[in-house]
């Protein structure tokens, strides 16, 4: 992601840079949308039966997705496919390259003169940012929620859908802080809902809202990370990379999340002993502007819980 999206940046054509910056809030309501609709499609064949059934043509003693949190690691693992993220990540690129496609295509039919290169259309941009920002959302959010099953979580149930908002952003945080702020949002939901702490139970109507506004944020991320691909013939390139490695560095911060908290979940002392894990990456070259988001700001936090208990210690 770092050579594909820093590489070009500094190409982009004229006009481009305030198409991204004027863009960025049409392309973020037309993605919040369609995400959430491309999301349930997406989702729809992450099916918790098919999982228990894997696991019990195994021989596995299971009877419902959560006793899947009672197994091993080792059974855990002969069940997850392999290559679960290969799939997405290959869909995501197709959406890249499509998007680069795009743009290029307009390009090419602009006359130039005075060896200047013509910006694309504005729809045209908006139009190719859109559609792709919303097939990454969803995929986004179908990887983790794969990951999840596969570890005894069902990414259906409203606290789970946090969890997962927080675990993409973990995935894809590009700088430093941004890191930082989504790998705590990720360890306070871990213990919050291991212990079952009264500001993780949450409702659809909350869910809902906190989706929108994750969404909203993401989306200008996924924005100002993608202005490659309106570089010509390049761009079909930086798509492909910049997408593939999205969902790859996401489906990696999923497995690393479920993981620990499957082990917290079963061995709660780790809590106490545990270092903190290292960041996915190092800071991404021309990620200076990545946007710090905190999903846990976004989540209503019930009077009665103390800073204490809303404020748990990192696994």
């Amino acid at each position: 992601m770092t050579t594909a999206g820093g590489a070009v940046r500094g190409k982009v054509p004229d006009g481009v840079a305030a198409i991204g910056a004027k863009g960025v809030g049409a392309v973020q309501k037309v993605a919040e949308g369609g995400a959430r609709a491309v999301s349930r499609v997406a989702t729809a064949g992450l099916s918790p039966t098919r999982v228990v059934k894997a696991h019990v043509r195994a021989g596995h003693e299971v009877a419902a997705l959560g006793d899947l949190r009672r197994l091993d690691l080792e059974q855990i693992d002969r069940i997850k496919p392999r290559s679960l993220d290969v799939a997405y990540a290959a869909v995501a690129a197709a959406s890249g390259a499509a998007a680069g496609v795009a743009i290029t295509g307009t390009q090419l039919s602009v006359p130039v003169s005075g060896g200047v290169t013509a910006a694309p259309a504005v729809h045209v941009v908006l139009g190719a940012f859109a559609a792709d920002a919303t097939a990454v959302m969803a995929l986004a959010s179908a990887v983790v929620g794969h990951h999840a099953l596969h570890y005894g979580y069902d990414p259906a149930r409203p606290e789970e859908k946090v969890f997962v908002l927080s675990v993409v952003n973990w995935g894809t945080a590009a700088t430093v802080a941004s890191k930082a702020t989504a790998f705590a949002d990720v360890s306070r939901l871990t213990q919050g809902l291991v212990r079952g702490a009264r500001w993780t139970q949450l409702n659809d109507s909350a869910v809902t809202l906190v989706t929108r506004a994750f969404t909203e944020a993401f989306g200008g991320r996924l924005v100002q990370r993608g202005l490659g691909k309106v570089v010509p013939v390049v761009g079909v390139v930086a798509g492909v990379s910049l997408n593939w490695l999205t969902l790859e560095q996401i489906a990696d911060a999923a497995d690393l999340a479920y993981r620990r908290r499957f082990l917290l979940e079963k061995y709660p002392h780790l809590a106490d002993d545990a270092p903190e894990p290292v960041l996915l990456g190092e800071e991404e070259s021309g990620a200076r502007d990545d946007e710090v988001i905190a999903v846990l700001d976004l989540v209503p936090n019930p009077e009665g819980d103390s800073d204490d208990q809303a404020q748990p210690a990192q696994v």
